[in-house]
């Protein structure tokens, strides 16, 4: 139910104290969104434009709350300030020094209004009690160039074996370059961070994959800001946050998808251990969610390890599961994981790629078979048995039941620097959701864990 206080139009509110765009950093899930500021008397509101019909939120001043500049806190954010209250401090970003001390001016006569006839703040010293300090020249450091090949250069080298991102006019190179531009840098990173790269290939290399994760307030407003350059729906980095808020995980990420044929998708992604329920709490509530839960609760699956979503421009939106298949042994999760192609209405996965598994399978009998599913709600959309370290000649061979040659995976792997993919991954994509860009039906995936970056 909306709060009664926030029932409250722009107009309504005229004449303001002050009122104007800013920039506000949210609060669960820590993203920079404009607003349109509106100051009268006690309550500080914000409104996502000018003419919505209620306000977003609203600060509300007390005697105790406080307003001061931040001015070192984040040098990408030179102009930023907060007003805090007893149940929380907001961080709020000027487009100059000037509007940022107007607005703290402001804000500090509504806390403390001057006594009649005093002429002057509080503090006797005739200006508004704010917590200023000179202004700074901020220095924004360039990028740090690390010694060898880092994760980073080796996924730009891998670009360059990829024949679709070498054309310099291709809209699937500067799709890369946009997401690649929105991956935090090195310098970003305190010590102890890190930043995980990942790549995952068709067998035929006709499409790839691309991810990156991090800490969550390191990488949550560049993540928004790519989300933003390439047109994904406020709705779509509303629900982002709305997830967020919800499971607060300290480490998120980014992918894109892209292909040959000028495929490109993007979205992000949650790699962290979270209970079951909540991940698919996180999808558009319809059939493949129930029997999802339904598949779950009949092998006792009750958490997942990652939770991703889509933001293209138009529904239906896809969310991404991946779980651990249960088992104590390889052949159990062997049996569980091909039983769930049935349960979701896939096909099954072809003889000669289960006997390829097989024999993976007898070299390490632990097991370690997750699985990945796509939901909609317009029905499943893709499901994938991903297996754990194949050797190099089961990846020669499964390339082969995908009819490719297995040279071109290859070469994509000596560029990112690896000894073999974290897994392969055996997937069907039902019909009608290849949008003529992607392959549809059975395929083979090969993923990569590429490395790391750390702070220093």
């Amino acid at each position: 139910m909306t709060d009664p206080a926030l029932k409250v139009t722009v107009a309504q509110l005229h004449p303001a104290d002050k009122d104007g765009y800013l920039t506000k950093q949210g609060g669960s899930i820590r993203t920079w969104r404009k607003r349109w500021f509106v100051l009268k008397a006690k309550n500080l509101f914000y409104f996502k434009n000018k003419t919505d019909p209620e306000a977003t939120g609203v600060i509300e001043l007390e005697p105790d709350s406080f307003v001061k500049d931040e001015l070192n806190r984040d040098k990408k954010k030179p102009y930023m300030f907060s007003v805090g209250t007893a149940k929380r401090v907001y961080f709020i970003h000027a487009d100059s020094e000037a509007e940022m001390r107007q607005w703290m001016q402001s804000i500090q006569r509504n806390i403390n209004p001057p006594a009649a006839g005093a002429g002057g703040a509080p503090n006797g010293d005739g200006a508004p009690r704010v917590d200023a300090k000179p202004s700074t020249a901020n220095v924004v450091k360039s990028g740090i160039s690390n010694a060898g090949s880092t994760p980073r250069q080796r996924i730009t080298q891998a670009k360059q074996v990829i024949p679709y991102l070498q054309e310099e006019e291709s809209k699937v190179l500067e799709f890369w370059k946009i997401w690649s531009d929105s991956i935090p840098g090195v310098a970003d990173l305190q010590p102890g961070m890190a930043i995980e790269f990942h790549v995952a290939a068709s067998a035929d290399m006709q499409k790839l994959t691309w991810r990156t994760a991090g800490p969550q307030n390191i990488f949550i407003q560049k993540m928004v800001d790519f989300f933003w350059n390439v047109g994904a729906p406020e709705s779509e980095i509303d629900r982002l946050n709305d997830v967020g808020a919800s499971i607060n995980p300290v480490k998120i990420g980014s992918w894109i998808d892209m292909s040959a044929k000028g495929g490109m998708d993007g979205g992000w992604y949650f790699p962290v251990e979270i209970p079951l329920k909540s991940a698919i709490e996180a999808a558009d509530a319809g059939e493949p969610t129930r029997k999802l839960a339904e598949w779950a609760e009949s092998n006792n699956v009750v958490s997942c390890y990652s939770v991703g979503r889509d933001m293209g421009a138009a529904p239906p939106r896809q969310t991404e599961i991946r779980l651990r298949v249960p088992g104590g042994d390889f052949a159990t999760q062997l049996r569980i994981g091909l039983d769930a192609f049935f349960a979701f209405g896939f096909p099954s996965v072809p003889e000669e790629a289960v006997n390829i598994i097989r024999r993976v399978g007898s070299v390490d009998p632990v097991g370690g078979l997750c699985l990945s599913v796509i939901t909609s709600t317009d029905g499943f959309v893709r499901c994938g048995l991903l297996i754990p370290k194949p050797s190099q000649d089961a990846v020669l061979s499964l390339c082969g039941v995908a009819s490719a040659s297995g040279e071109d995976i290859t070469r994509l792997q000596a560029s990112l620097g690896v000894q073999g993919p974290a897994y392969v991954e055996c997937q069907y994509l039902q019909k009608g959701f290849g949008y003529g860009v992607y392959k549809e039906g059975f395929d083979i995936v090969f993923h990569y864990a590429v490395g790391e970056d750390h702070g220093e």
